[in-house]
């Protein structure tokens, strides 16, 4: 298996996304090991600044060359920031999906929602099978 960067500090949802929790400020992208089965990223659909999503409903699309996925709120908030960058040059999620690759960020309506996320020794053994 390769050796994927899985921030310690990060949470994690079985869909493969991961949150980074800054106080109340949710930053939201997929992991190294989604990117990987994903195979090459060729397009992004994000919310729009100031939309509400839900902790488990689906908030944007992500395109591969092999398949379409939907991606899923970690937790339930108002979106702050969209990473647009993404819209014009989907590839980034392919080189680095855990920094620059970044999605969205949002304003958490509830710190009580991250008890149903994974952290990272958790999230590894979900992808170790």
């Amino acid at each position: 298996m390769p050796n994927y960067h899985i921030p310690e500090d990060y949470y994690y949802t079985k869909e493969h996304e991961w949150a980074q929790v800054d106080e109340n400020i949710v930053t939201i992208g997929i992991t190294e090991y989604a990117q990987d089965s994903l195979g090459e990223i060729v397009y992004v659909e994000l919310p729009e600044e100031g939309q509400k999503v839900t902790q488990g409903q689906t908030f944007g699309v992500i395109e591969s060359v092999k398949a379409v996925s939907d991606l899923y709120a970690p937790v339930s908030g108002t979106v702050i920031e969209v990473n647009n960058g993404l819209t014009d040059n989907p590839s980034v999620l392919n080189d680095d999906p855990v920094n620059d690759g970044w999605l969205i960020r949002i304003e958490m309506d509830s710190e009580k929602e991250l008890a149903n996320l994974m952290r990272a020794p958790d999230y590894k053994k979900l992808i170790q099978g």
